[in-house]
């Protein structure tokens, strides 16, 4: 090989050594950047970190996920006034809040449902749900469905136990309650109960995802 195609040679072989590692940067940067942010185009999953929110609480107060930077975790339940689910669920979910807030676990409900397509999701029927039922945790309105869609929320009534781990929460379980949404006496498997209670105990999370049942949420166009 004479010198001409020796540097030739040589010049070409920088430039794919280069590309290379331009390629190898850029992939690890969008490793570290969805490290950091852990919100995929699906929503969450368990092990992600989840992002702050802040939404309107029926007292008309706002709250947000960096309110309850003192608690173990929380019990994040999207929900609604109008689905027959959501309804069935209803006293199992203050149940859930009544034996967990103490705990460090409390109960975070977030209704997703346009109220332009049903009525009884509007803010006041909220309001008059979460009074007459004597909701003991928030209730809060997610007008814009961006917190639904950040979490990946298909259905309502749908779960997400979160565990604090320094100053982040972390996704641990998603899903169902228990798997009877008709007949809370016939529940064999108490997804949220066992999940909440392992982290507790400091025990891992046996079972991490079911698939929810319950009223598909109409999104906003």
């Amino acid at each position: 090989m004479n010198n001409k195609k020796m540097k030739i040679y040589l010049w070409l072989s920088i430039v794919l050594l280069s590309g290379v590692a331009a390629v190898a940067a850029t992939i690890h940067y969008t490793k570290e950047e969805n490290s950091v942010t852990n919100q995929k185009p699906g929503g969450y999953e368990p092990g992600d970190i989840v992002a702050n929110f802040k939404l309107k609480n029926v007292d008309g107060n706002m709250v947000s996920l960096n309110d309850f930077a003192g608690s173990k975790g929380l019990i994040v339940v999207f929900t609604s006034n109008h689905c027959p689910f959501a309804k069935a669920y209803e006293d199992r979910i203050i149940a859930l809040n009544s034996k967990y807030a103490s705990q460090g676990f409390p109960v975070i409900a977030i209704n997703p449902s346009d109220p332009a397509t049903h009525q009884d999701d509007s803010f006041e029927k909220m309001k008059e749900r979460a009074s007459s039922k004597g909701y003991g945790y928030p209730y809060l309105a997610d007008d814009m469905q961006q917190t639904a869609k950040a979490f990946g929320v298909a259905r309502t009534p749908q779960v997400y136990v979160l565990q604090k781990s320094g100053s982040s929460f972390t996704v641990r379980y998603t899903g169902m309650i228990d798997d009877n949404p008709q007949d809370p006496a016939g529940a064999a498997k108490f997804y949220v109960d066992e999940a909440v209670a392992n982290l507790l105990g400091s025990k891992p999370v046996v079972t991490t995802i079911t698939k929810p049942i319950g009223c598909a949420i109409k999104w906003k166009n």
